[in-house]
């Protein structure tokens, strides 16, 4: 999730303060990389850049300093290419003449660059921000104006982004919106183009939303906006944004974690996106087919996709994959890898310690290392034979709620590619999110009311959603702090019944085609005087046996399992603020975990 920022001033003046000032609004998106670039009034670019934290890059690159009428900065969230002076933004065009950064994914950068590559232009680095500028270029060198140029670039490049370009000899600075945020701040005697409010309000609260399929044009004095396909001049009056900094952060969003669910979406999407895309995706099933043995290995939420991804691997590759809690890893099957054997390793950070000692444990027997991460430049990444990125953006809320959905999301592509089947309509699977969350936020609300009179519980699931049972309890105990019980269903009668009593819930998580056996395991609850709750597609026979029922739209037992996860993320967030807690940092935990 990357953050961009772009200001257009009458007179040239210091712009390295101001430049530095909104990248430090937009760190809480998170970044790897940051770079800012000026032009002066004679069209000179001062381009300064490099990897690492915003204090860091500043004492090398003196920001301050720099000077000029236009500006540019740009936090970079690497997705495509690591880390690195070439790869952080903006990015200049073959002769300098353009410069310019982006936010977002353009997945058919592979493609793109190779193009640019034949072309004859000069791509310095693997980013997929460079291909923004290079796909201007292309029109600008036939001839094209910036607008045309811009325009005629929109139809090759493809994917969710947004990105600010300037070219040296003109006083302009041009945006584009094609599902990336990008918002426009009117000032005085200079505007403003950034990915996001906070970077804008401290300096006007006068705003401009730019939509999907919209250019903007920017000079110090008029703002203009256009449509991408036919060129037309589109009229929106500015809006005064009154809310506060902490609002703009979160979208309006009480909370991160409420944010990020409702950011699954599109972060869904993007994955979906950069997996039909990267040319990291054969190398990665090249190695698990050749695995003689496979094992998913993670901790927490990590471990529950892993569950899971085991259980898609199984059911539609018949891949028999072994999923292991890292801590486990050493003691129980390191010593006995091979170098037959494949080991996925998955962490949201790439940086967790009993990841990592997993890691360690399984190089000296030259087992192939497969990394599953959401930090491109991460340890594991480096580490790993093969990677691929989970495409999330920054989640700055302690509990995982869209890493864990992109990590099963992952799998789930990766296991129906080995089996040679395709039966999963993928471009439903971001509408099915955002459906599944509109519809039942009211039920699972309703739901927290239910559970919050209780300081313990069960939450049940039965093949694919056993793992999602374990993380809706996860979550809960996470930021409610009551005691949540992830079980099998079919063991919960080997000894936890005991524990139901009039009235004691128990929420059990059902996929379609589990719905006949887990009717059974309900019913054992129900006759004891047991609260019984499912969470699952819509069934006639659970309807009427269960006391309560949230049910989320119909789709293949595969995705509906996934979905299932949505409500449990709901009623977590809601019984943590019924009882006056703050979802985003609960007590005793921290994001990324790096002791033994």
């Amino acid at each position: 999730m990357c953050g961009i920022f772009g200001v257009v001033a009458r007179e040239e003046r210091p712009l390295g303060g101001l430049l530095l000032g909104a990248a430090r609004r937009l760190a809480y998106r998170g970044y790897d990389s940051i770079g800012c670039a000026t032009l002066d009034a004679a069209g000179a670019i001062d381009l300064r850049k490099d990897p690492g934290k915003i204090d860091e890059v500043d004492a090398r690159h003196h920001f301050e300093e720099m000077r000029g009428v236009r500006g540019i900065a740009q936090l970079r969230w690497a997705t495509f290419g690591a880390p690195s002076h070439v790869n952080a933004q903006p990015h200049l065009d073959t002769d300098g003449d353009l410069v310019g950064a982006h936010n977002g994914n353009i997945v058919n950068h592979i493609a793109l660059r190779d193009a640019f590559l034949a072309e004859g232009m000069t791509v310095r680095g693997t980013n997929d921000g460079e291909s923004c500028v290079h796909a201007v270029e292309r029109y600008v060198h036939r001839g094209q104006d910036m607008i045309e140029s811009i325009r005629s670039a929109a139809g090759d490049l493809e994917g969710d982004y947004a990105y600010v370009i300037a070219r040296r000899d003109e006083r302009r600075l041009y945006a584009v919106k094609q599902g990336s945020g990008l918002v426009v701040g009117l000032g005085d005697g200079e505007n403003y183009v950034s990915s996001d409010l906070p970077s804008i309000l401290p300096l006007t609260q006068r705003i401009v939303r730019v939509r999907d399929g919209e250019m903007v044009v920017l000079d110090a004095d008029t703002v203009e906006l256009r449509r991408l396909d036919d060129g037309e001049i589109v009229e929106r009056e500015p809006e005064l944004f009154t809310l506060g900094m902490d609002a703009a952060e979160k979208s309006g969003y009480p909370h991160f974690m409420l944010k990020e669910i409702h950011e699954q979406a599109k972060a869904g999407g993007d994955l979906l996106h950069l997996l039909g895309a990267s040319p990291h995706v054969d190398p990665f099933l090249d190695a698990l087919r050749a695995g003689r043995r496979v094992y998913f290995v993670g901790c927490g939420t990590s471990y529950h996709a892993c569950l899971i991804g085991a259980a898609l691997f199984n059911r539609l590759a018949g891949l028999p994959a072994v999923p292991v809690l890292a801590p486990q890893f050493r003691e129980t099957l390191a010593h006995a890898l091979t170098p037959d054997d494949a080991v996925v390793l998955v962490s949201q950070s790439g940086e967790t310690k009993d990841v990592l000692n997993a890691l360690n444990a399984s190089r000296p027997s030259g087992a192939t290392i497969l990394g599953v991460l959401n930090v491109l430049g991460s340890t594991l990444m480096h580490a790993s034979d093969h990677y691929l990125p989970l495409a999330c953006g920054y989640e700055i809320s302690v509990p995982a709620t869209k890493t864990f959905v992109n990590q099963v999301l992952l799998f789930h592509v990766l296991a129906e590619r080995m089996s040679g089947r395709a039966t999963t309509d993928w471009s439903r699977v971001p509408g099915l999110i955002e459906e599944t969350l509109g519809c039942l936020e009211g039920p699972s609300r309703a739901l927290a009311e239910l559970l919050d009179g209780h300081e313990e519980m069960y939450y049940l699931g039965y093949g694919l959603t056993l793992g999602i049972a374990l993380e809706g309890a996860l979550k809960l105990k996470e930021i409610s702090y009551a005691h949540c019980e992830g079980l099998l269903s079919s063991e919960f009668k080997h000894g936890p019944l005991s524990a139901v009593r009039e009235d004691y819930p128990v929420v059990f998580v059902v996929a379609p085609e589990d719905a006949s056996m887990l009717v059974n395991h309900v019913n054992e609850v129900a006759c004891r005087g047991g609260r019984t709750i499912v969470v699952g597609a819509p069934d006639a026979l659970l309807r009427r046996t269960a006391d309560l029922c949230l049910e989320i739209p119909e789709a293949t037992h595969e995705i509906s399992a996934l979905l299932a996860v949505l409500p449990l993320q709901l009623v977590s967030y809601a019984m943590s603020i019924r009882r006056g807690n703050d979802p985003d940092f609960p007590r005793n935990l921290s994001k990324t975990l790096t002791v033994d």
